[in-house]
């Protein structure tokens, strides 16, 4: 938790905010029963949603300078969704305004032969965040028990021991567990947030990338193959969900049929775990201090009297 006494009252209706979102640790999630796609809960209106965004992304960009400053804590966030669910635009708005310098994005495709040559978290562990930075997961480390749990021929290519399948969805869902309470222990604080969209609203946005030229490149026929498998992977979600929501970790379960909505969720969650985190500018001790009081006097002293000659001059 943070480490002030209280917070401000903005600080405390972000937190109220994103309450329905969280996973509580043990609790056992449905999706279908437990978190709705279309919640929208008092926003009321997607121009209202815009303004609470640009609120919420100007927070972030505050908070995050003073996490690169303080070079203690990095930030991991996890996002997870179906094809459609609105990932790469929940990336694109939240972290407008933040500086670059701080933040890296990376996507997680098909493993490589080099990736399968090493056990199913390496590839995720080598691109985690340093202290100061924000890192993000498009897909993530959680790929291990969701597509491969719904497509089960993936492990056969995992060069897996004999006899070790057998519970090996369980034994995932530990090891995960306890690597992202080690990062956390670290000071990697891990943000998981699961874009839920519905059956239908899925459909209509396959549609959409159908009709529209521009968004052509979007679609793939994959998308719509691994459609078919939509209550297997409900199911693999809301499994992943109840087995890996932990108090050092929680899942956040974000109603991402009005991308507006999603995205401003996702701000929220991502800048409570700022405020929580806390970060401090670095104080500057008492002989630095003097130091560069010594160096500013020297430098008024130095004040032009007429124009600075052109060091190119004649040439």
């Amino acid at each position: 938790m943070t480490s002030r006494t209280s917070r401000t009252s903005r600080e405390q209706r972000i937190a109220d905010f994103i309450a329905p979102f969280r996973v509580e640790p043990g609790q056992k999630v449905k999706l279908g029963r437990d978190f709705a796609p279309d919640f929208k809960g008092t926003i009321g209106s997607k121009k209202r949603g815009r303004k609470l965004l640009v609120q919420g992304t100007e927070l972030l960009s505050e908070y995050q300078s003073r996490l690169y400053a303080d070079n203690t804590h990095g930030v991991l966030v996890v996002l997870q969704a179906l094809d459609a669910a609105g990932k790469d635009g929940t990336i694109r708005h939240v972290m407008t305004g933040v500086n670059p310098q701080g933040v890296a994005v990376h996507s997680f495709k098909v493993p490589s032969s080099e990736e399968l040559d090493h056990d199913y978290l390496w590839r995720y562990g080598v691109r985690l965040p340093g202290r100061g930075q924000i890192g993000i997961f498009n897909r993530s480390h959680y790929e291990e028990v969701l597509v491969v749990r719904v497509h089960q021929e993936l492990l056969d290519r995992q060069k897996l021991p004999r006899g070790t399948r057998k519970g090996v969805w369980k034994r995932r869902y530990h090891e995960i567990n306890e690597w992202e309470r080690m990062l956390s222990a670290n000071g990697i604080k891990i943000v998981k947030l699961f874009l839920n969209l519905s059956h239908e609203e899925q459909r209509i946005r396959f549609l959409r990338r159908i009709d529209l030229r521009d968004h052509n490149w979007k679609f793939s026929a994959a998308d719509v193959r691994e459609r078919e498998y939509w209550d297997s992977y409900q199911n693999a979600f809301s499994r992943m969900l109840s087995s890996t929501s932990t108090e050092w970790a929680p899942w956040y379960v974000i109603p991402a049929d009005r991308k507006w909505y999603a995205r401003i969720a996702a701000a929220a969650v991502i800048a409570n775990t700022l405020i929580e985190i806390d970060p401090r500018y670095p104080k500057v001790g008492k002989d630095a201090r003097a130091a560069l009081q010594e160096i500013k006097t020297a430098l008024e002293k130095q004040a032009p009297e007429g124009a600075a000659p052109d060091p190119f001059a004649g040439e």
